[in-house]
């Protein structure tokens, strides 16, 4: 058929009058499952300006609507004639249970029960996909225009909420304000399954997972954007603006953070695991950007260098390249810090549970690297951990540990946990990974019964999470003690940000905030011996700067917080759905703030789609010259 012989009769196919009022003028009446079909309804009479369909449970029948889309299981059609409300869609997902009949393009009428279907789970706290399950559907004219896309940002496009997700509070889906203009969820909710534009887009996070975070337009009237081209999430602002791509209908390419993808591309706006996301139809064409890996200077005479570096679960059987690439972090990224908070190192035996919870092999392949690299000689401390009790996935036995240099005056001071008796552990074998290690004067200054010690590893804010490790260290004679951590990390138990519940309850800052007064109380505990004890806590806080843990750490402890001094523009340490912000953290005791320091995040992962780790590592560099 000749496309347009096509179009003018799917024009008179789907041209009937509606016999309901739009829910732009009036709500339409209550309907229950058991009514009887209703005809003469249209997209945006399914949609209604709210996260809820007002035909919910509904019986429809012939519903028209032009194929934009399609997959495995049913198809996108949408209105070509739009009602004036911008508060409702005009696009719909149709469930066919089956490879659809139908094709792009084609002109369809559609009878089937109007469902809100929620992709994560019942129990989840993400939104519904509105729906029609098909009975039917009948192929009026094919070859069909599509109809034109709302363009997202840009000088004539639709532009998002650029700070506020949600006004609101409680259940979305149980009513209250719905204002597109104004609240982000309410913005994408109002084009659900329609055909959407997206012109000049720029990658704010690196694909990953099928994924790629963007903002339309080169970012035109974006919040404040990272000095690499990302936009940082702030206090308040959680960024709606951004525009998550997925690949459910084509693939994308591998993106970093400044990459871009000229010129117009299209697809369809879908929910899904907490979050709206645009499905393009076509793969578009990356271009690349001009993002290089940093790297920070070295330290100098009379200066000692501590870094974070998370490992994301290292193991023997990762690939060479991985452990490459780790080493050249430490090696050329960081310049060969002295003394490294390293975290996510797995046992030898990797994710295989077998019971295995020794990591010397793994270590003794990331020292190997590192020399191969051209980097000093390292060495390495930690404790090991029971069985499946730090967290995580079960056979990784994850830990956090210490990587040394020998080289240039730090040494580690090893106690052992033979002084520590474990309550119902035979005396002469107490076991480590559940003894506690206290500060007690030595030397006229704060040491520790136990180096390395895990701080109250019985404490139920640890159950099931990475116990905080604390070593005793000498630098040039002059006793340290530091504190390497990984704490609790968000998990499905958060809700999501684009979910039901505005704001989302977010549990697992709770099980931070109580990390975070265990960790406060042995620093204090510390400070009581000598209130000028040299400590450093470093690590894997994931929660940042002017968060409620990472405050209560700072404050309850007397510590200066080291991320704050970058410019907002640099102080990131990762990438979380395009939203670049700091989860890594040094905090130094007041007698180490007062020196000369300088603090640095190196940007080598984060923001790259190949990458050896999740994280950027940091370094504070520290004047220990004089007294």
């Amino acid at each position: 058929m000749i496309n347009g012989l096509g179009t003018a009769l799917a024009a008179a196919a789907l041209a009937a009058p509606l016999a309901i009022a739009s829910p732009a003028s009036a709500a339409p009446r209550p309907v229950r499952s058991h009514d009887v079909r209703i005809h003469d309804v249209r997209i945006h009479d399914v949609q209604g300006a709210a996260h809820v369909s007002p035909l919910n449970g509904a019986r429809v029948a012939r519903v028209p609507g032009v194929v934009t889309a399609k997959t495995v299981n049913g198809f996108w059609m949408q209105d070509p004639r739009p009602d004036r409300n911008t508060a409702t869609s005009e696009g719909v997902f149709v469930f066919t249970r089956n490879r659809p009949g139908a094709a792009v393009g084609d002109a369809v009428r559609v009878d089937g029960t109007v469902r809100e279907f929620r992709p994560d789970g019942a129990s989840s706290g993400g939104l519904t996909r509105t729906e029609i399950d098909a009975a039917s559907v009948a192929v009026a004219a094919r070859g069909a225009a599509l109809p034109p896309p709302a363009v997202l940002g840009g000088p004539h496009g639709r532009r998002a909420p650029t700070r506020v997700v949600d006004r609101g509070h409680g259940n979305v889906e149980r009513g209250g304000a719905f204002d597109p203009r104004r609240d982000g969820l309410d913005f994408y909710e109002a084009l659900e399954g329609m055909r959407i534009g997206i012109g000049d887009a720029v990658a704010v996070g690196p694909s990953r997972y099928g994924e790629l975070p963007v903002l339309p337009a080169n970012g035109a009237g974006a919040g404040t954007r990272t000095a690499r081209g990302g936009i940082l999430l702030r206090d308040g602002d959680a960024n709606p603006e951004r525009v998550i791509l997925d690949d459910a209908l084509a693939p994308l390419p591998g993106m970093n953070v400044g990459d871009k993808l000229p010129g117009a591309h299209h697809g369809v706006l879908d929910y899904s695991y907490g979050d709206y996301r645009l499905l393009l139809t076509a793969t578009p064409r990356r271009a690349p950007g001009r993002l290089s890996r940093e790297t920070t200077r070295p330290q100098r005479p009379g200066e000692m260098a501590v870094a974070t570096a998370g490992l994301g679960g290292l193991d023997p059987d990762a690939p060479p390249a991985r452990f490459t690439a780790l080493a050249d972090d430490i090696v050329r990224g960081l310049g060969s810090p002295d003394l490294i908070a390293v975290t996510g190192v797995g046992d030898n035996s990797g994710p295989d549970d077998d019971g295995t919870v020794a990591t010397d092999q793994t270590v003794a392949q990331l020292i190997t690297a590192i020399s191969a690299a051209g980097g000093p000689a390292y060495d390495w401390r930690s404790v090991d951990p029971r069985d499946n009790a730090d967290g995580g996935k079960d056979g990784a036995n994850e830990r956090s540990g210490f990587l040394f240099r020998t080289d240039r005056g730090l040494a580690f001071v090893d106690r052992p946990a033979a002084a520590e008796p474990v309550p119902e552990e035979p005396p002469d074998r107490p076991d480590p990974a559940v003894t506690a290690v206290k500060a007690v004067r030595r030397g006229g200054t704060a040491g520790l019964t136990l180096s390395p010690g895990r701080i109250s590893p019985r404490d139920a804010a640890w159950a099931g999470a990475q116990k905080p490790l604390a070593g005793e260290l000498t630098w040039q004679g002059r006793r340290l003690i530091v504190i390497a951590n990984r704490w609790y990390p968000r998990t499905g138990d958060d809700q999501p940000l684009f979910g039901r519940n505005q704001p989302p309850s977010r549990p697992t800052e709770w099980r931070r905030d109580a990390q975070a007064r265990v960790v406060a109380g042995f620093v204090n505990s510390v400070r009581k011996v000598d209130a000028n004890a040299r400590v450093i806590v470093a690590g894997d806080l994931n929660a940042g700067g002017t968060s409620l843990p990472v405050q209560t750490l700072a404050r309850g402890a007397g510590l200066a917080g080291l991320p704050a001094e970058r410019p907002p523009g640099d102080r990131y340490t990762a990438v979380s759905g395009g939203n670049a912000e700091d989860l890594d953290h040094i905090l130094l005791s007041a007698s180490l703030a007062a020196r000369k320091h300088e603090f640095d995040i190196v940007h080598r992962n984060a923001e790259f789609a190949e990458r050896a780790g999740d994280r950027d590592p940091t370094v504070v560099r520290i004047d220990m010259s004089g007294k």
